[in-house]
C-alpha cells in the first residue's frame, strides 16, 4: 500500500538527492534509493547526482534520473563537481536538494548557495569525525535521537537538527517475493552487515564460542562482505567449534537469511541506526544487539530485543544462551521483534521527510508548484 500524505497532495516537488555511489551493501545507499524510489511512486520529480552505482535499473523503473557527477575527493574533481552541480541547479530549477554523504554535502552547498536552492542533509555515519560538515545544510537529518545528540554536541545548533528514525520496510529495492527461508539449520544464530572492526564481528565470534560449548546444534552465521573477511574466516577457522560457523559472502537480498535464522545479532561497536534491524524485524527473527548508538530506539527501548554491553563477548554470550535454553524465551523474542515491524516501515521515514522539507520551502498555495 502507498500512503498519500496531505504534503504530497499540496505539492509536486522537485527533488535531487545527491551521494557519492550508489553501489551495493552500503546503508546510506540503500535508504537514498529507497526514499527516492518512493518519492517518485507519490509523484514527484526525483533526479539523483552521483557518481557509479548499481541501481539505475530499478531507478528507470521508478522514474528517477540518474545523473553521473564523480564526486571523488581529489581536488580537480571536487571543483569540477561543483561546477557541474550549480550548473544543474541553475538550469534545473530544484526545490530541494538533499544531500546524504559529507564530500556530497560539502560540494553541493556553493552550488545551492549560488543557485538559491534549499540544501537538507542527512547524517548517516556520525561517528566519522567528518560529519560535522553536514552541518552545512538549512535541516540536517539525523537518522535517531542518538545521532541528533552528537551532532548537536558538535556544535550543529539544535534548532536545525530533525531525526527522522531509519526504516525501510517496504522497500522497493526487495519488492519481488523473499524466496524461501535458508537452510540455516536450528538454533541458527545469524550476522547481516559488512565485515569490518566497527561492526564488531569478532565479538560475535568469541561469544559464539561459549554458546557453542553450552547449547547443543548451535550454528552462526555470517552474511556480508569486507576488508577484513579473510582475517574474520581464519579466526573462525582456528577456534573449536569451527565446522559450526559459515561466511555466505555477500548478498543483495538476504531475506532467505532473516527467514530461517531463529536469531539475529548486531554486535557493532558504534551503529548510528543500523537498517538491517529493522529487516531482522520484519522476518521475526529474536534479536540481540548491542547498546550503542540508535540501536535502543530501532528496538523501542529494548523491548524489541535485548540488549548488552558493546566489545562483551561474555555478556553477549549469556544473552544469547539464555534465549537458546530458557523455555518460551526464543518464541517470546521472535514475537517481540515481530511487533516490533510496524515502526520500522519506509512510508514512515517517507513522511517524515516531507516535513523536513516543508520546512524549507517558501510559502505557497496548496496545489500550487513551489518555485525555488
Amino acid at each position: 500500500m502507498v500512503w498519500r500524505f496531505p504534503f504530497q497532495r499540496e505539492l509536486a516537488l522537485r527533488i535531487l538527492h545527491v551521494l557519492n555511489h550508489t553501489r551495493r551493501l552500503n546503508g546510506h545507499v540503500h535508504l537514498t534509493i529507497d526514499l527516492a524510489c518512493m518519492q517518485a511512486r507519490l509523484g514527484h520529480e526525483v533526479a539523483i547526482a552521483s557518481g557509479d552505482g548499481d541501481f539505475d535499473t530499478l531507478l528507470a523503473a521508478y522514474g528517477v534520473e540518474m545523473i553521473r557527477i564523480d564526486q571523488r575527493q581529489k581536488p580537480l574533481v571536487a571543483l569540477r563537481a561543483v561546477a557541474a552541480l550549480t550548473r544543474l541547479l541553475r538550469s534545473r530549477r530544484f526545490d530541494i536538494v538533499h544531500a546524504h554523504m559529507m564530500t556530497s554535502a560539502v560540494l553541493c552547498w556553493p552550488a545551492c548557495k549560488a543557485a538559491g536552492v534549499p540544501l537538507i542533509t542527512t547524517v548517516h555515519n556520525e561517528f566519522a569525525r567528518s560529519s560535522v560538515a553536514m552541518g552545512v545544510g538549512r535541516r540536517v537529518i539525523a537518522v535517531s535521537d542518538a545521532v541528533a545528540r552528537s551532532m548537536a554536541k558538535r556544535g550543529i545548533p539544535a534548532s536545525r537538527i530533525r531525526t527522522v528514525l531509519n526504516g525501510n520496510i517496504g522497500s522497493p529495492r526487495l519488492s519481488a517475493p523473499a524466496g524461501p527461508p535458508a537452510a540455516l539449520g536450528t538454533p541458527s544464530i545469524l550476522y547481516v552487515g559488512g565485515l569490518h572492526p566497527r561492526k564488531g564481528a569478532p565479538v560475535l565470534l568469541r561469544a559464539f564460542e561459549r554458546v557453542a560449548k553450552e547449547v547443543s546444534g548451535a550454528s552462526l552465521h555470517f552474511v556480508g562482505d569486507g576488508p577484513h573477511r579473510a582475517e574474520y574466516e581464519a579466526m573462525a577457522a582456528a577456534m573449536p567449534c569451527a565446522a559450526a560457523i559459515t561466511f555466505h559472502g555477500g548478498w543483495d537480498d538476504p531475506r532467505p537469511f532473516f527467514r530461517g535464522a531463529d536469531i539475529f545479532v548486531l554486535p557493532s561497536l558504534a551503529e548510528p541506526a543500523g537498517l538491517v534491524l529493522s529487516e531482522a524485524s520484519e522476518a521475526g527473527c529474536a534479536i540481540v544487539a548491542s547498546d550503542v548508538g540508535g540501536v535502543p530506539e530501532m528496538l523501542d527501548g529494548g523491548k524489541a530485543g535485548l540488549l548488552v554491553p558493546p566489545d562483551d563477548p561474555a555478556r553477549l554470550a549469556e544473552a544469547l544462551i539464555s534465549l537458546l535454553t530458557t523455555p518460551g524465551a526464543l518464541a517470546e523474542g521472535k514475537s517481540r521483534a515481530g511487533m516490533n515491524a510496524a515502526r520500522m516501515t519506509l512510508d514512515r521515514v517517507v513522511e517524515e521527510t516531507f516535513a523536513v522539507y516543508r520546512e524549507c520551502l517558501p510559502a505557497s498555495a496548496p496545489g500550487q508548484r513551489v518555485e525555488a
